[in-house]
């Protein structure tokens, strides 16, 4: 099942995707897709309705992130052998974990640059997205922990990342720095989140093309270790992270973002994002 968000900042409504890659409004059964819907009782019911006698979504209107009220946004770090290297980093011992402290916005909303940005980068991920709990969730449990998969753009400002005291958060958090969906897939269609491949593209050049399978960390083991540090809850968004191919690795000199330029992401199975890149001017 396909669970998705549609509509104006703020207003969203809830949707189904058929299996013609259409939304139906969902708004007649749910208000909206909050962490009470991610519950595996609630995501039953839903997959209950009949998605044929919901109406039909305009396909042009915004997609919002699929899930409305994300309290955190846990991200691992360095969590793929080839970025890195690329990155000429150690490969962590243990997961690497941080936190953005913005909120999700759609897939294909534009990302404003913080003003006087000079390092904007890339990074396509695979999201989790927990559907109930858990405190000291054992590895071999944890996957019944997760409500469904998305896209993600862990999107960064390297500068304010690596040069400005080496606190990652602050390079990871302008607002609209986490393009999340287009959808929600819930896990029961994707029964094997170590075996996905993503990419990322910028103005039509692929710079990045990677599969899960090289994660250092599997997704078990990322919600398992997580776990130990945060009580997650329902609704939490953990960021497995990025292949290589990021802007900063680019070789011989590094690519940065600009303004006009336009990225577009998938990973396998949970659709495509796209977005482009404005100069701050509020």
């Amino acid at each position: 099942m396909k669970l998705a968000r549609f509509g104006i900042p703020g207003s969203e409504k809830p949707a189904l995707i058929d299996t013609q890659g259409r939304f139906r409004d969902l708004s007649g059964h749910l208000a909206d897709i909050t962490a009470e819907s991610l519950s595996d009782s609630q995501l039953e019911k839903i997959a209950a309705i009949d998605i044929d006698q919901l109406p039909l979504v305009d396909d042009r209107v915004r997609i919002g992130p699929p899930v409305a009220d994300v309290r955190r946004i846990i991200c691992i770090g360095l969590n793929y052998k080839d970025h890195a290297a690329e990155t000429h980093l150690a490969l962590p011992t243990e997961p690497l974990v941080f936190l953005k402290g913005c909120h999700p916005s759609g897939p294909n909303d534009n990302i404003y640059l913080p003003a006087g940005s000079k390092k904007a980068d890339w990074e396509v991920e695979l999201a989790v997205v927990i559907g109930k709990r858990g405190l000291y969730i054992p590895e071999e449990d944890s996957l019944s922990y997760v409500a469904g998969y998305c896209a993600f753009n862990d999107f960064s400002e390297r500068e304010y990342q690596m040069e400005r005291g080496g606190q990652w958060t602050k390079g990871k958090s302008f607002p609209g720095f986490a393009p999340m969906g287009p959808w929600l897939v819930t896990r029961d269609e994707v029964p094997f989140p170590g075996d996905l491949r993503l990419w990322l593209e910028v103005d039509g050049h692929r710079y990045q093309d990677g599969t899960t399978k090289n994660l250092i960390f599997s997704v078990p083991t990322i919600i398992a270790y997580v776990s130990r540090f945060f009580e997650l809850e329902p609704g939490d968004v953990i960021a497995t992270g990025t292949p290589a191919g990021v802007g900063l690795g680019h070789k011989p000199n590094p690519v940065f973002l600009k303004p006009g330029n336009v990225i577009e992401l998938a990973v396998e199975n949970l659709g495509v994002q796209r977005q482009l890149i404005l100069a701050w001017d509020h």
